[in-house]
């Protein structure tokens, strides 16, 4: 056995150099925790376990870790100096560690062989300067920098630095490995003994779905079948996870699956499974209006039609429970994740998109937190932190999505990630959106190595977050092994080394591979030739790890050496696991050894439908009674103000969205490129003016009152985006992605019944307004447990629909963005203006949620939609601009200060069925409008197109930088714009 050296190397930068991240920190200990800090400089840490001789470690400090102009760094001696405290900061072992992995490749690339059995790991010194007790440095480091889950830490005054020669952690070495044990479970129990193994177990099961297990492994059948492997009737650990992971809330959507009895006002009727009655029979009869659909529901992601050589695919995730623990883990694994389903659908596509979406509380929460939670500012960070480096190093550019606010999204935050891709119609002659698996094919596993991290996320996601929710959930995403791996994978694509894949997801091995071996009705896998990031996982855990960056394949015997030289050469490890057969039965071996032997049908259709009641009764909420505002100006500026409203552009702007040059209208646009475009346009192809539009609507406010209404606005909302820069109906594709509360009626939900319904009724929305609009559903998601329970404390996400919509615009020259263009240009508003102000951000700011929700009219809806599109395709329309959140206040404001001009408008030529107060007018949130602004010569041509739909000429643009808005006579409001523009851009300017 080789001796190895420890060597530490630690970096910082030079005294004369602003350290932006430690003042970063300090801005954050300051303004977070209101602990007073005079300084904090950041020192990264790498400590080497190599056969390297120290000269070696010296060169790799000055040559590698440190940048010679800007840095200073040491060999075994401690850099902090003229400090009060230092705090150490580095993961635990197991974890993920990226730096220390790529670090470790750059030293093999630098000495070659020399260095094969190195080992980095990296951590980070926060030197602090200030007056700090003891107490209020442990609370920076649990409280702020450090997430106790996956990191360890260590904090030193001065005195004791000195004294120790400096402090550093213990390395996060691996223990002993525990010897292998494959563990038989004896279900010949009492019920209650049942519910403890599936509670303990983390396995997420019913008692009848324990019950229904129990009963297939007593069968004759089995048991025959069985001892021919030396198995008895009792499942092992690897059968009983692998079930429970594939029979999961999560993987098998038994909420939207399960018959309900529903009762309203109406009377009871029959739903046979929300998915089959509402979402897949939209799609049918949508699906024999339009010819562009292509492959829908049965793969990882959506694809339709682009143009006659490509085809377009889309997929959104969540990923919620893994967030509130780790939040940048969480949201890295999220974006990485959904990276891989688009790429693992058909033979794989380019990714050329990203979109994500994020529910948080306030970042100014200022109630007791409950135990595991975090600060919902902290998760927001980590959230946004996360996303935004898997986004940026995977090189795919984040394009759209929002941001919104609820105080009872501080159970659990909600973590919308999508990814879409550009896949060629035909590869080597055959469909790329078709795969297979053959009996003999090899079970091929591409990419990162299997570690304890994500063991029961399927399971883990499936419930709601409680006191002993596994850390080992927990997983963190390599963005830079993904690409590597991405890119090879393209390459084998083209030249047909592969005949399926797809992503080891949710359930990692035992769902990837299981899934695919339905094509060939059967698998053997042999568990020992799994790559491994260290020693000691046991048989059950190697085939459940959901360790990221992996992809399964179908791979040719013939070909398969091409495929692992291919890989080879790329530097992407490819592993032979197994073979796909046609056996009927998912077998796993461990140093061969049968550890499961599980019939393909019970495995994928064995588990029990389930029985659910949803009882609907409308809510009632008191009727806000508001005295009619004197000082509009101020008004508007405070709704500008709102977190729901206000700019996320600082956020926002950390996204790459300029990588791989396809934006064609860009997420801030106008004037000063800081105005809030309503959706993203894209160019993906070199010889051609076709686009692709990339939208989405959420609003969960209006879930208070009634989710029918909801859902409907929501997908208004996405349509009304697309269509207010060029899209058009007939070419929009709709992704529908469920975020509910627990709505199944228990004792520690008492409101099951109501959480149902409201489910309910949102299905019969999307089902109504999808088919009203021509927008076929081609993929989704239902993450149905979004609730934190620990002793009597409960909280539950509103219910919520992100829509999300993708399609195809002719040219992309044509398209309109939202700012205001010209002084004399005349504005109009289009769609009617209610007294619909129901869950508005208006009543929210005076503390009411009000009755009157916004009710799509979906047949006038589409009416109006359909000429502003002709408009826009005949160039008659200078901007265009939807009103959502605020109403039209505020569209008229942003559309204003976007484009640095001012607009003078008569709110009382608004089309209004009846005569409404001027801040009715100004804040109501009726859906289907839009404020477009169109030049004086174009003005009778865009009249006669609008004619038959509700609109009005309603005022002009000015060159002064005034918003001017009349009622009738009187002069309600007269507001400098860029004074309003800093009111919505302040809020979340950190």
């Amino acid at each position: 056995m080789i001796d190895l050296n420890t060597y530490r190397i630690e970096v910082g930068l030079r005294r004369d150099q602003f350290d932006a991240a430690g003042d970063a920190i300090r801005k954050n200990i300051v303004e977070d925790l209101h602990i007073a800090v005079d300084d904090a400089r950041l020192i990264r840490v790498y400590t080497l376990l190599t056969s390297l001789r120290c000269d070696d470690a010296d060169m790799l400090r000055t040559h590698l870790f440190a940048d010679p102009v800007i840095d200073v760094s040491t060999l075994d001696q401690p850099l902090a100096s003229d400090f009060s405290w230092v705090i150490e900061i580095g993961f635990k072992p197991g974890v993920t560690d990226n730096v220390g992995k790529t670090s470790r490749e750059a030293m093999i690339d630098i000495f070659g062989e020399r260095a094969d059995g190195s080992t980095v790991f990296t951590a980070k010194q926060y030197v602090l300067r200030g007056r700090l007790e003891r107490a209020q440095v442990e609370r920076i480091a649990g409280g702020l920098l450090a997430n106790g889950l996956i990191e360890q830490w260590r904090i030193a005054d001065a005195d004791e630095f000195r004294r120790s020669g400096g402090i550093s952690l213990p390395l996060p070495l691996a223990g002993t490995p525990q010897p292998v044990h494959v563990k038989a479970f004896d279900l010949a129990v009492s019920d209650q003994e049942l519910i403890r193994i599936s509670r303990e177990g983390i396995l997420s099961l019913s008692l009848d779905e324990m019950r229904v297990i129990r009963n297939y492994f007593r069968s004759e059948n089995a048991i025959r079948d069985r001892s021919r492997y030396g198995l008895s009737n009792q499942p092992t650990d690897v059968e009983l996870e692998c079930i429970a992971q594939t029979w999961s809330e999560h993987c098998k959507h038994k909420i939207f699956n399960a018959f309900i009895d529903y009762e309203d006002e109406q009377g009871r009727r029959q739903i046979n499974g929300l998915f089959k009655t509402y979402i897949r029979r939209s799609t049918d009869e949508i699906s024999k209006r339009v010819p562009w659909l292509v492959s829908v529901f049965h793969d990882n992601a959506g694809v339709i039609r682009f143009n006659d050589r490509w085809n377009l695919v889309m997929k959104v995730e969540t990923h919620n429970s893994p967030s509130a623990l780790d939040p940048y883990g969480g949201a890295v694994t999220g974006i990485v994740g959904v990276n891989r389903d688009p790429f693992g659908t058909g033979k794989g596509c380019r990714l050329i998109f990203n979109v994500d979406t994020f529910c948080f509380a306030p970042p100014d929460y200022d109630k007791p937190l409950p135990p595991r939670l975090l600060h919902p500012k902290r998760i927001f960070k980590g959230v946004h932190r996360g996303v935004r480096d898997g986004a940026n190093q995977s090189g795919i550019p984040d394009v759209n999505g929002s941001i919104l606010f609820d105080d009872r999204y501080a159970g659990k935050p909600l973590v919308f990630c999508g990814t879409g891709g550009l896949m060629p119609k035909e590869i080597l002659g055959e469909p790329a959106h078709e795969k297979t698996a053959l009996p003999g094919d090899l079970i091929v596993m591409t990419g990162g190595r299997i570690g304890k991290d994500g063991i029961h996320g399927a399971t883990f996601s499936s419930e709601e977050l409680h006191s002993e929710s596994p850390t080992s959930a927990v997983q963190i995403g390599d963005a830079i092994t993904q690409k590597k791996m991405t890119d090879f994978l393209l390459e084998a694509r083209d030249l047909g080394l592969y005949r399926a894949i797809t992503d080891n997801g949710a359930g990692g091995l035992s769902s990837s591979v299981g899934e695919m071996a339905r094509f060939s009705n059967g698998c053997r896998i042999e568990l020992e030739k799994a790559p491994l990031k260290y020693k000691g996982l046991q048989p059950w855990e190697i085939l459940l790890s959901e360790a990221q960056e992996r992809m399964t394949l179908a791979v040719d015997p013939e070909k398969i050496d091409r495929f692992l030289e291919l890989a080879r050469r790329r530097d992407v490890e490819a592993t032979v696991l197994g073979t796909f057969a046609d056996s009927g039965k998912f077998e796993v071996l461990y140093e061969s050894k049968v550890v499961a032997h599980l019939d393909m049908d019970f495995l994928h259709e064995g588990v029990p439908r389930m029985n659910l009641q949803a009882r609907w009764k409308a809510p009632k909420h008191e009727e806000p009674d508001l005295p009619e505002p004197q000082d509009y100006n101020r008004l508007l500026e405070q709704m500008l103000a709102r977190l729901n409203v206000c700019s996320k552009e600082s956020f926002v702007r950390q996204y790459d969205h300029e990588v791989q040059g396809l934006s064609a209208l860009k997420p801030f646009i106008g004037s000063s490129n800081d105005g809030p475009g309503d959706a993203a346009v894209l160019k993906p192809l070199y010889d051609s003016y076709e686009g692709v539009v990339v939208a989405s609507g959420i609003c969960p406010r209006y879930s208070d009152l009634d989710t029918y209404h909801m859902t409907a606005c929501a997908i208004d909302e996405a349509v009304r985006n697309a269509i207010s820069v060029g899209g058009r109906l007939g070419y929009l594709a709709g992704l529908d992605n469920f975020c509910w509360p627990d709505p199944v009626q228990s004792e520690k939900t008492p409101d099951g019944y109501y959480k149902l319904a409201q489910l309910v009724r949102s299905n019969m929305a999307l089902y109504d307004y999808c088919t009203a609009y021509d927008v076929p559903c081609i993929s989704g998601k239902d993450s149905m447990k979004n609730d934190y329970m620990i002793g009597d404390i409960k909280i539950s996400v509103p219910p919520t629909l992100l829509f999300s919509v993708l399609g195809r615009i002719e040219d992309v020259r044509k398209v309109v963005s939202m700012d205001v263009k010209r002084p004399s240009h005349l504005v109009y508003v289009v769609g009617v203006t209610k007294n619909e102000l129901g869950g508005s951000e208006y009543f929210a700011h005076h503390g009411f949620i009000g009755n009157s929700v916004p009710r799509v009219n979906s047949q006038l809806a589409r009416q109006i939609y359909s000429r502003v599109s002709d408009a826009i395709d005949r160039r008659l329309i200078a901007s265009c601009h939807d009103c959502s959140d605020g109403g039209l206040g505020v569209a008229l404001a942003e559309s204003a200060f976007a484009g640095g001009f001012g607009i003078t408008a008569d709110l009382s030529a608004v089309p209004q069925p009846e005569p409404l107060r001027a801040d009715y007018l100004l804040f109501s949130e009726s859906q289907s409008r839009f404020v477009i602004t169109v030049p004086p010569r174009k003005a009778k041509e865009f009249e006669q197109m609008m004619d038959g739909v509700p609109f009005a000429r309603a005022g002009k643009v000015t060159r002064s930088p005034l918003l001017v808005l009349k009622n009738g006579r009187q002069k309600i409001l007269s507001a400098d714009i860029f004074q309003l523009k800093r009111a919505w851009q302040q809020p979340l300017n950190w």
